[in-house]
């Protein structure tokens, strides 16, 4: 039977792309999506011309806790859960600490943190039960380590997800879970407006490669820690940036 991984949020962006790779690397894949239901269609269809299994469901991590079910519908669809791919985000709102209201700061924790944990709390106890070890790869960003002004809610979340991924390699390391993060930079997705361009015509001067991500890019990371060449990793955060990161050590010198 063929190890089964689960991506959430993998209807666009480095969701999508992370699920089509895995699949492309013989894993059958969980799909989520909030609303964009098309796009999950097409995931499947991409893990499906790859010959692997595939089973869609709505993931909403606005309504927690239930949301978190949708881990446990599609481990009892596939028949278990061996790697996750805690992917469902949000880059909104962005405010200025001062004036942040406190209805948008806790959603934009919940969906990126308490979501998070909710996800990976529901898959972890499958794999425990299930006895053969397991990942669990948490997308961060560059702002689990850097801060941005205007975006206390969202370095905070990211921070948090940070920590708790080392916090969750310490304590499933027993069980055979490994636990990382990859920390993406500005990748060209959804999120950031710009899905349809390719990064290699945008330039970005002020940084060391002088232009955004691709999605695969990032797909290419999360498809290495959920394979066993990285056997040896946990607890670590993989910074994919192009130097972004780089550049804080520029303009303190």
């Amino acid at each position: 039977m063929s190890p089964v991984a689960i991506v959430t949020a993998s209807d666009s962006g480095i969701g999508q792309e992370s699920a089509k790779e895995l699949a492309e690397n013989g894993f059958d894949l969980g799909i989520t999506y909030r609303t964009d239901e098309a796009g999950a269609q097409e995931t499947l269809e991409a893990v499906r011309a790859a010959g692997r299994r595939g089973e869609v469901r709505r993931l909403d991590l606005t309504e927690l806790p239930g949301a978190a079910d949708g881990i446990d519908h599609l481990a009892d669809s596939l028949g278990g859960v061996d790697v996750l791919v805690n992917n469902a985000g949000t880059g909104d709102p962005t405010g200025e600490f001062l004036e942040l209201p406190y209805e948008e700061w806790r959603q934009v924790i919940d969906t990126n943190l308490s979501g998070a944990f909710l996800c990976a709390q529901r898959a972890a106890r499958r794999m425990v039960d299930a006895g053969n070890g397991g990942r669990i790869i948490n997308i961060t960003s560059v702002h689990e380590h850097i801060p941005r002004t205007g975006g206390s809610a969202y370095c905070a979340s990211k921070g948090g997800l940070g920590l708790l991924t080392k916090v969750m390699a310490m304590e499933l390391a027993e069980y055979g879970i490994l636990v990382n993060a990859v920390g993406p930079g500005e990748i060209s997705t959804p999120m950031t407006g710009a899905e349809d361009e390719d990064p290699t015509t945008i330039e970005r001067p002020k940084l060391p490669l002088g232009r955004p991500g691709h999605a695969r890019e990032i797909a290419a990371w999360v498809a290495f820690l959920a394979s066993e060449k990285s056997s040896y990793a946990t607890g670590a955060s993989f910074v994919v940036d192009g130097g972004l990161t780089l550049m804080a050590a520029e303009l303190s010198s």
